[in-house]
């Protein structure tokens, strides 16, 4: 059913409203900041916080926001600790408050049920959720056995069963819809042969991308999105422009086999000393042939397990395509942006999101806001130079990414980012990305706090914090120079008269009335 947009203006409002107590805002243009925080630096599970004997490790969130309801919000999360698993909270009141969603088991009782989540909303409000199983591999520990995909149409709600949608050794799988053609989703992943204790063997392990045209009931055949000339690739991230391009972002870490092999056998140290390479590729017949251009050159910041690398950002807005990661070109890391106005087929050059050096500042994830205002957080240790005490920033730009306006503290305390699984090796894990939603003059964000837990238990929680950015001034003017020319019109022509000028302006449509939220079957 379609949606007019006077409705969906009118449902913004609504969940505006709903959401007040949260500070998750969803009307109006943003501007660059500086925001203000106005809810937040809270657990989204409060009672395993407070829980001083829980050795959890959430991390790696991703949240997503219904299309046809923008106050239903899920969120889905990698557990690493005390075992691989995955979470799912789903909030009906854009964030204020959130419920977990057993994410169903797939059959034949596998090791590890559930690992990896990634999660997207269709057009038509449905939402998909991935994740892989695993198996036991004699002297390995677990790796993966299959790619699902289970699907909900009540909000999250409940989820159906899982569908199968890949085989074994998928890799860092992740999900998204088409904006334009609510039954076509795309999943990718690293697609490997064989796996070592901490890393891949080989180097016949392509990115690879499969489509389902049925909402996800079905599957068609993976086909290769990395060309064979780039043999060590990591870290897939798919995105689809409003004309339905998929563009998949990844990384090509050249000749780093201390970190795809796991020749540091997971162990702290100095990053690889070589370059990497961000990379776009772009499909304009839904993932059947592929084109792809070098986004940047990288100097490495950190080793990484091949299990769970850094992992790039994107973010679209029509055929605006953003991607952000950080890199150390300029000794330590700093969070990057680089744009594409065409749907990701060039890019601009990179630019510095972070306003501070030295201290590391990295891991970022970037959104765009329905104004256009580009948001990005990261984690953040200029109050630690070269030590390990993470903050949470934010920073925004309304000029496409060129300029980022002054950073805005999420966290409200440092955490011990030396804290998870790996840290008794010195190579702790904090997840492979952070999540951000961007609203229309509010931000939210999450990440994996270690606040609540200490070295030996590893514990890691997922915190939130909604902050709310400074109107843009330019908007409020064209609006005002909107109402006045308004003003003048019904003047010099009488009541009448605009009303005819709206009906020879306007095309006559329908408006249909949203889609009720459905109920749990």
């Amino acid at each position: 059913m379609r949606v007019g947009r006077g409705v969906v203006a009118a449902a913004g409002i609504l969940a505006l409203v709903v959401a007040a107590a949260a500070g998750w805002v969803v009307g109006g243009d943003g501007g660059a900041g500086p925001a203000v925080v106005v809810g937040g630096n809270t657990p989204i599970d409060p009672r395993r916080a407070a829980d001083t004997l829980d050795t959890t490790a959430a991390n790696s969130p991703t949240v997503v926001e219904n299309p046809r309801h923008p106050a239903n919000l899920v969120l889905v999360s990698r557990i690493d600790t005390p075992r691989f698993s995955c979470t799912m909270d789903v909030s009906l009141d854009g964030g204020a408050t959130w419920a977990q969603t057993p994410i169903p088991p797939p059959p034949g009782a596998p090791a590890v049920a559930c690992f990896g989540p990634d999660a997207t909303f269709s057009a038509d409000g449905s939402l998909h959720v991935s994740f892989t199983s695993a198996g036991a591999v004699p002297g390995q520990g677990t790796a993966p056995d299959a790619v699902w995909v289970a699907t909900s149409h009540d909000g999250g709600r409940t989820l159906g069963a899982p569908v199968r949608a890949g085989g074994p050794l998928a890799f860092q799988v992740r999900i998204a819809a088409d904006p334009s053609q609510p039954g076509r989703v795309y999943l990718c992943w690293l697609q490997a042969g064989d796996t070592a204790p901490w890393g891949l063997v080989g180097a016949a392990n392509p990115i690879v991308s499969t489509r389902s045209d049925d909402g996800g009931a079905t599957w068609a055949p993976p086909a290769r999105v990395s060309p064979p000339s780039r043999s060590l690739v990591v870290a897939p991230v798919p995105a689809v422009t409003v004309d339905g391009g998929l563009v998949v972002a990844y990384l090509d870490v050249g000749d780093d086999r201390l970190d795809y092999d796991g020749a540091h056998a997971g162990k702290g140290g100095d990053p690889y000393a070589g370059p990497w390479w961000l990379v776009a590729a772009r499909s304009d017949d839904g993932g059947a042939t592929w084109q792809e251009g070098v986004v940047d050159r990288l100097a490495p910041a950190t080793r990484f397990i091949q299990l769970f690398p850094p992992a790039p950002s994107v973010a679209v807005a029509g055929r605006q395509v953003y991607v952000a990661f950080a890199d150390a070109r300029r000794g330590d890391a700093d969070a990057w942006v680089w744009a594409s106005a065409d749907g990701g087929r060039r890019w601009s050059p990179a630019r510095r999101v972070n306003d501070a050096r030295p201290g590391d500042q990295y891991l970022p994830a970037v959104s765009v806001a329905p104004g256009g205002r580009v948001d990005v957080v990261y984690y953040d240790r200029r109050a630690d130079p070269g030590g390990t005490m993470n903050e949470v920033s934010l920073q925004s730009s309304r000029d496409h990414g060129r300029t980022f306006g002054p950073r805005t503290l999420l966290s409200d305390r440092a955490f011990d980012a030396a804290i998870g699984f790996g840290a008794d090796r010195g190579l702790p894990e904090l997840g492979s990305r952070l999540a951000v939603l961007a609203g229309r003059t509010g931000v939210l964000a999450v990440w994996a706090d270690t606040r609540s837990g200490t070295r030996a238990s590893a514990h890691q929680d997922l915190a939130r914090a909604v902050a709310r950015v400074a109107a843009d001034p330019g908007s409020a003017r064209r609006a005002r120079d909107a109402s006045l020319a308004v003003a003048v019109t019904a003047a010099v022509l009488g009541p009448f008269g605009l009303v005819a000028l709206r009906r020879r302006r306007t095309p006559s449509r329908r408006i249909s009335e949203p889609d009720p939220m459905p109920a749990p079957n």
